[in-house]
């Protein structure tokens, strides 16, 4: 939960709440400005509305799955043990954005697929593999970015791996 503070007098301070934080809207604006403005792009370059639309939603839903990625390894890194009551509680909490986040992730793609197929193109391209190409693709970002957040930690073992046994041969 964000918040903005706005000091009014000496004695008053006035307190804004919004929900996710700045950096997370930030993200998201830097998500739909860049799928925009590569849709823009393939626009004046192809004149294909088809491949600017697709081009314009993979590109969205690649940078905000990557984002999303992340934010999920950084809560599966931080999950709590569930041993005591507080314990359940933050687990709770953590599986209640991470579905906040899948459903907002699983919308993106769905609104990205009906706005492909409702443009004026038919054909087996454009009807059926066009329409899930953005979704793919954000998933896939997705799953790049809990492998990159996962990339910066370290795992400390008691020694060296010790050397497989070798198999008798069957001759």
């Amino acid at each position: 939960m964000g918040r903005i503070v706005k000091q009014l007098s000496d004695t008053t301070t006035k307190y804004y709440w919004y929900p996710g934080e700045k950096q997370e809207w930030i993200r998201a604006v830097v998500a739909i400005g860049t799928g925009g403005a590569s849709a823009a792009l393939m626009m004046m370059l192809t004149r294909n509305n088809l491949a600017a639309v697709v081009i314009g939603c993979s590109v969205t839903l690649a940078v905000s799955g990557f984002n999303f990625g992340r934010r999920d390894a950084k809560a599966l890194s931080g999950f709590p043990n569930l041993s005591d009551k507080a314990a359940r509680r933050a687990a709770i909490s953590h599986s209640g954005r991470a579905a906040w986040r899948a459903s907002a992730h699983g919308v993106g793609g769905a609104v990205a697929a009906i706005v492909v197929l409702n443009l004026a193109h038919h054909g087996w391209l454009a009807d059926w593999l066009l329409p899930v190409v953005p979704a793919v693709v954000g998933a896939l970002a997705h799953q790049t970015g809990m492998i990159w957040e996962q990339l910066a930690s370290t795992v400390t073992s008691p020694g060296p791996a010790a050397a497989p046994a070798a198999k008798p041969s069957t001759e």
